[in-house]
């Protein structure tokens, strides 16, 4: 029996970080104006049989938040699910669906369970839970802290690194207010992610609470660095390629992105350029994100 068509659980603990992943991916950003092409609400990159990574169009929203699918043995985590909740505009659940259908075919399974979660409360992650009601085998996670708290497991928020059992995939978990109250983090060790929602992404980190912030970022820089993180995977991007230069709000078309994907040096920058501006409301520009330093 193959490994593409198998009722066995997927070994999530040996080599990992898995090997099989890529991130060799040309997102789509936008279309130009007048060109009269067409972009899908979504598009998805296949990082490795179990492993999605997923971008809202730019075309639906400017936001264009990346949402990020984990399979394991006995469950999935679908962690965010967009910024618009039309199922017209954004089809949210039946893109989901339809990568159940494939992943459920290969493993030779008809029942499979799903957890909705998010990396934080803002509206540009939530606005597809709605699509979610009614699923089957479906547990759509509340986006305020104590719902986050109660279904993680959170003792001594934030510092504390609590496990979600996918089958397997066991995934680290780690609050990491400062953006927005109820914001986490994900450590996969399968793939190698760190997943960081909007608090550290090639962009504009707008921080809400910059002592929050920078003890989140001490937190995840020590758990980074203690782990192998292959990759440090954030929710939009905003930078342009030259130095210090971001895209507009409202952009909808950013020809000269650079990659999601971020390093653990580059979230010590960040970590570094936090505490250096924290006595310093206002907008600080740096090559790879911009620290929005208060309301």
């Amino acid at each position: 029996m193959s490994a593409e068509s198998s009722t066995e659980p997927v070994d999530f603990l040996r080599g990992v970080p898995t090997k099989s992943g890529s991130l060799e991916v040309s997102w789509r950003h936008g279309i130009a104006p007048g060109s009269g092409d067409v972009e899908p609400a979504f598009q998805v990159h296949r990082y490795d049989e179990h492993t999605y990574v997923i971008r809202q169009s730019k075309t639906v929203s400017y936001e264009a938040p990346f949402l990020y699918l984990l399979f394991g043995s006995d469950r999935a985590l679908l962690l965010d699910t967009g910024a618009t909740g039309d199922p017209a505009l954004c089809p949210v659940r039946e893109m989901v669906d339809q990568l159940f259908a494939t992943w459920l075919t290969r493993h030779r399974r008809t029942s499979y369970a799903l957890v909705v979660a998010h990396t934080h409360g803002h509206s540009d992650h939530v606005a597809g839970d709605p699509q979610f009601e009614g699923r089957s085998e479906t547990t759509v996670v509340g986006i305020d802290r104590r719902s986050v708290e109660g279904f993680f497991g959170f003792s001594r928020w934030p510092d504390e690194v609590v496990q979600l059992d996918l089958g397997g995939r066991v995934l680290e978990i780690t609050g990491i207010p400062g953006h927005e109250d109820s914001s986490i983090a994900i450590l996969d060790p399968w793939s190698g992610f760190l997943l960081t929602g909007d608090t550290v992404y090639p962009g504009r980190l707008y921080v809400q609470d910059i002592p929050a912030f920078i003890d989140s970022l001490e937190r995840l820089v020590r758990l980074a660095e203690s782990r192998r993180v292959r990759h440090v995977m954030g929710c939009h991007i905003e930078m342009s390629r030259a130095a210090g230069r971001d895209y507009p709000v409202g952009t909808t078309y950013q020809p000269d992105e650079p990659p999601l994907q971020m390093t653990v040096t580059q979230l010590g920058d960040i970590r570094d350029a936090a505490v250096a501006v924290a006595g310093s409301p206002g907008v600080h520009a740096f090559d790879d994100f911009a620290i929005f330093n208060g309301p």
